[in-house]
């Protein structure tokens, strides 16, 4: 009897503790404040809104920034040298006016719910291609021009015409162009879907097999050659400029050269063209013309700098994912990259436009215009009353 009593008392007490044990394991956490969950969310609706402000601010520089440079390029007869920068500047404005907004409504959680249709995506990834590669083909165009300018004076004046311009801008559409066909015909297959939110109407978001091909080569084209192309470049112009500068500088105390001349432009894009080489033409170097190999590692540092800073974290996430074969970047990763590259679209005019003296002045000049015109209205308005 007591044995039985016994077993019973220990039964109870263990199925007790079990039900306490059990209790405690689905009990809330009593260290873990109660709104934690309240401040996650908060924290990341800040997180969303500050990201939602960088995109729109970006966009509207590459807005207003490209069509300031081209305005002053237009306005100015003896700026025609800059065909290949308005070029630039107006493959950006389309960037800033069709691609970067859709890249607004497909990286921004407050565009979460938005949903593409198959047709819709291919469009979005059409433009990515082909706007990107435009853009940045126009960027070694530049590089190239600014060689020959520099390097090989009298041959650019002579073989530089506007036949040639127009044959290269030609050249760098019909090239981006049939790329971007293959996103529309060869490449992305969607299956079944009819529908994809935007959120994940990307590159790499396809079930074909020919992705991987696809990202090896966009990268190659796109980045890989013309990085090398633009590299190269200016380590021949920073070579050029280093040894005009030690066959022009003569021989005098260091604290003289720390005073520059006035008539030097401050601004990297006159300085790169304004070199020349003794060995070639002699008669056309001029302090006007050459600047130290200082400086020209600072323009070597600057151009080649925010080209790789831009472009180079996009093309190693696309390459990556596509050779992994994975459809669903960590995180945040893919928009961050993303909107780096698109940063691009609005730094260019500045570095390839507006820092060039020639250009701020007319932009300088066309502000005027527009703020003296009201003004002379007004002024002719009362004389014709009276």
């Amino acid at each position: 009897m007591m044995a039985d009593m016994t077993g019973s008392m220990i039964t109870s007490v263990s199925d007790h503790s079990v039900a306490n044990s059990t209790t405690a394991l689905w009990e809330p956490n009593p260290t873990v404040p109660a709104d934690v969950s309240v401040v996650t969310s908060s924290q990341s609706q800040i997180k969303d809104l500050f990201g939602l402000f960088c995109m729109v601010t970006l966009n509207l520089i590459a807005l207003l920034a490209n069509t300031g440079v081209m305005v002053a390029i237009a306005r100015a007869p003896h700026l025609k040298r800059f065909a290949f920068v308005c070029h630039l500047c107006a493959v950006d404005l389309l960037c800033a006016i069709l691609l970067m907004p859709l890249g607004i409504i497909s990286s921004s959680p407050f565009f979460g719910t938005v949903v593409f249709t198959v047709l819709e995506c291919q469009v979005y990834i059409f433009l990515n291609v082909f706007l990107i590669c435009l853009s940045i083909l126009t960027i070694t165009a530049i590089s190239l021009e600014r060689y020959f300018y520099i390097v090989h004076p009298l041959r650019y004046e002579v073989k530089m015409t506007i036949n040639l311009t127009i044959s290269v801008m030609v050249l760098i559409w019909v090239k981006s162009l049939l790329l971007a066909l293959v996103t529309l015909f060869g490449w992305p297959a969607y299956g079944p879907q009819s529908s994809i939110a935007a959120a994940h109407c990307s590159l790499h978001a396809t079930h074909s097999r020919l992705r991987r091909v696809f990202g090896v080569l966009f990268s190659v084209i796109c980045f890989l050659a013309p990085a090398v192309v633009i590299f190269s470049v200016y380590c021949a112009v920073y070579k050029v400029a280093r040894s005009a500068a030690l066959q022009q500088v003569p021989a005098v105390p260091t604290w003289v050269n720390t005073c520059p001349a006035k008539s030097r432009s401050d601004s990297i894009n006159s300085q790169t063209n304004m070199i020349a080489t003794t060995r070639t033409v002699p008669q056309r170097l001029s302090p006007e013309r050459a600047f130290s190999g200082g400086k020209a590692a600072i323009t070597l540092v600057f151009i080649v700098g925010q080209f790789l800073v831009c472009w180079l974290p996009y093309f190693i996430f696309h390459v990556q994912m596509s050779l992994t074969g994975s459809m669903q970047s960590p995180g945040d990763l893919e928009e961050a990259v993303t909107w780096l590259a698109y940063s691009s679209f609005a730094v260019n005019p500045f570095f390839y436009g507006l820092l060039n003296r020639q250009i701020r002045d007319e932009l300088v000049k066309f502000r005027r215009c527009c703020l003296n015109q009201p003004t002379e209205f007004v002024r002719e308005r009362n004389c014709q009353e009276m």
